[in-house]
């Protein structure tokens, strides 16, 4: 289960930066390379630098992006641009955000949770437990940073049960809402604040409550193996030379945990977004591709002309929302056809008697009840496009970008509780937690 350890942050000092939102990142694997040169841009001790820092040519093994973060992280906490803690503390943490698609003061929600290191442990004890599978190539980039900085600089965002808030609740109470420790908004309007809670009960109650939780990793699936990863390597390392034995029971190491934020599987302010498929490949016409489901869907047709289509779009996607509170149903968007479509399966999913949690999912309806119906061979499906925007995907597809659009509901959180718990894995781009902790406003950095 959870084994919450308080630790001594490493924030940046506010005297030497004035501004939070100038020098924070998006986590590394939201980052592309323009986003990553407007990060360097923004300030010169920007997060960037040690997160996800830029090759130059010429880099060599002694001398490369990883070594220079090192070089770069051991010079600012000489210098004061960071400052790390006098006490282990726990930092609450409370994203003020906009739902995506929401119009300007649309649906506005607030995450919280709390910044922590978590004991590290196998995912075959069944305590922490993962949702996603990994890439060799993003947990060999991840460790390489790793042992180059002995650091982790973001958050894996985590969620437990807590269906009464008790937890949070314990821990806001010991803050004074007003004067957090970080208070910006940043250039999507989000607002984030930061607090720290050092007093010594406070931490032992949280520790205590959250020893009987499991935690299931919403974001962060690559860190987590590779912290995993690391600490094998330094416990080989840490082994007394001939002994063939591990270290002494009981002595905990700075390696044996890695920085999360935890926050409620409950919470009102998690959102889980959509991702949607998109093809662009030769595709039956129309009316055959209707012919195709209509065994297995019930169709709903919205019918537009080139006038109507914004309304008939708007219309169209909240009937898609309010399907998929009742059931199972997709939308579909066809480039010869001015109409949108919504394949309903109703209040049961279509998958076989006593199917797992992950074959109930309605990305695993959909890729196995359509996309093997338009995509027969599997390299027609791996060319698939994603894309999170319910509008891009229609106007891809209505642009001529795209032959189809295959629009899903969100997968309910519910759900990857369920995956996780028997032990499966989600399909590929199942689901997108939103929002995301930014990197850089606690570190964690060993201490030995």
């Amino acid at each position: 289960m959870a084994n919450v350890i308080p630790f001594r942050g490493v924030l940046y000092d506010p005297e030497a930066v004035k501004d939070m939102a100038r020098v924070v990142a998006p986590p590394y694997d939201v980052i592309d390379a323009q986003a990553q040169q407007v990060l360097y841009d923004r300030h010169p001790n920007n997060v960037i630098r040690l997160e996800l820092g830029l090759d130059r040519q010429g880099d060599r093994p002694d001398r490369n992006r990883y070594t220079r973060a090192a070089g770069l992280l051991g010079e600012w906490l000489a210098n004061g641009t960071l400052r790390r803690d006098q006490k282990p503390a726990v930092y609450p943490y409370s994203i003020d955000y906009r739902v995506q698609g929401s119009e300007p003061d649309g649906d506005r929600r607030v995450l919280k949770g709390f910044l922590t290191t978590i004991e590290l442990e196998e995912f075959e004890r069944g305590g922490i437990l993962p949702h996603e599978h990994t890439q060799p190539a993003a947990k060999t980039d991840r460790l390489r940073l790793l042992e180059a900085c002995r650091a982790h600089f973001s958050p894996i965002f985590s969620l437990f049960s807590d269906p009464e808030g008790t937890i949070l609740q314990l821990v806001e109470k010991s803050i004074d809402a007003d004067k957090p420790l970080i208070d910006f908004t940043d250039e999507s309007g989000f607002r984030h604040r930061l607090w720290s809670v050092t007093d010594r009960s406070i931490l032992d109650q949280v520790v205590a409550a959250m020893s009987s939780r499991r935690l299931f990793i919403a974001d962060g699936h690559h860190r987590y193996e590779t912290a995993l990863a690391y600490r094998r390597q330094r416990r080989e390392q840490d082994r007394p030379t001939g002994s063939g034995l591990p270290q002494a029971s009981g002595a905990r190491r700075s390696y044996d945990s890695v920085l999360m934020l935890c926050s409620g599987l409950e919470d009102p302010g998690l959102t889980v977004l959509p991702t949607h498929r998109v093809l662009n490949r030769p595709l039956p016409a129309a009316d055959r591709i209707l012919e195709l489901l209509r065994g297995e869907f019930a169709i709903e047709e919205f019918r537009f002309d080139g006038q109507g289509e914004p309304d008939t779009r708007r219309r169209f996607l909240q009937a898609l929302r309010n399907h998929g509170q009742r059931g199972q149903a997709f939308g579909l968007a066809l480039r010869d056809a001015e109409a949108y479509y919504i394949l309903g399966l109703g209040s049961s999913p279509r998958s076989a008697p006593g199917g797992s949690p992950r074959d109930r999912l309605d990305v695993s309806v959909l890729h196995h009840q359509v996309l093997t119906k338009l995509c027969p061979s599997q390299t027609d499906e791996g060319g698939l496009l994603y894309t999170k925007d319910d509008h891009e995907a229609l106007e891809l597809v209505r642009r001529g970008s795209a032959t189809a659009a295959l629009l899903l509901n969100p997968t309910k959180v519910r759900e990857v509780r369920d995956v996780a718990a028997a032990g499966e894995r989600m399909p590929h781009k199942s689901t997108y937690f939103f929002p995301k902790p930014l990197t850089g406003l606690v570190m964690n950095v060993m201490e030995d």
